[in-house]
């Protein structure tokens, strides 16, 4: 069974991101990059499946600039056997990135594809969801567990009144949420030789998608500071306060 992977080349969640002056974006000129790290957990997972002896192959890929080269490497070195990098230098939308693993999926025919719910520099949450309804195959979005046997997986979910477990028949999309497991380190040996994994890239052209953007982004701000608490005597003036102030009663 193979296992496709999305990974994203996305902001460290350390750093603290920067409006840029003109609000046409976010400023990461000499910014710490890194994997999403809801990516890093699907990656840690198809690398348990393989472990377990339920899948034979991970492939990781990226979509992005030359740099999203160092996200593959780092998928590798977590376990992944190759990598493959659709380069361009376009915004790549959710949609773009669906079609593009879309591609993929036809020319490579994984059984599962796991990706993170959502990527922490867009938080859209829709590429996963995409890509399930491109493929026509059933999807499991949110996962807090994954079992996979006998051409079926069974994920339990996180929804607002708890948990809810699906099975759903392969091939199929599943989407990570941060309770599914904790990324391993990658050791300096494995990282050694994810210099060695092959690493094969492709154009979108190549793959015959469009990746025009289709929404345009008119203004980015950052949002308006907090303003200091307030310390209340009793009960009744914060009842006051939260009624005639905040007016949220």
């Amino acid at each position: 069974m193979k296992i496709l992977v999305p990974v994203k080349r996305v902001v460290d969640y350390n750093v603290k991101v920067r409006v840029k002056s003109d609000g046409t974006g976010v400023d990461i000129a000499n910014v710490k990059m890194s994997m999403n790290p809801f990516d890093e957990i699907a990656v840690e997972e198809a690398v348990r499946l393989k472990e377990a002896g339920v899948a034979t192959e991970v492939v990781a890929v990226s979509c992005g600039v030359l740099a999203c080269q160092e996200t593959l490497r780092t998928a590798m070195a977590i376990g992944a056997d190759r990598g493959i990098l659709v380069e361009t230098d376009a915004e790549l939308q959710p949609l773009a990135v669906a079609k593009l693993l879309k591609a993929l999926c036809d020319k490579e025919q994984p059984q599962v594809v796991i990706c993170g719910k959502q990527a922490i520099d867009d938080d859209a949450n829709q590429t996963g969801q995409m890509l399930s309804a491109l493929m026509g195959w059933p999807q499991a979005t949110f996962a807090s567990k994954v079992a996979v046997s006998a051409g079926k997986a069974t994920v339990t979910r996180e929804i607002d009144g708890g948990l809810e477990t699906l099975e759903i028949a392969l091939p199929a999309v599943v989407t990570t949420d941060l309770r599914l497991n904790e990324p391993r380190y990658a050791t300096l040996p494995n990282i050694m030789k994810a210099k060695k994994k092959p690493l094969d890239t492709v154009k979108p052209a190549d793959l015959g998608v469009d990746v025009t953007p289709r929404l345009t982004t008119l203004k980015v701000v950052e949002p308006p500071k907090r303003s200091a608490g307030v310390m209340v005597t009793d009960v009744g003036q914060l009842v006051d306060k939260l009624k005639n102030e905040a007016k949220v009663l």
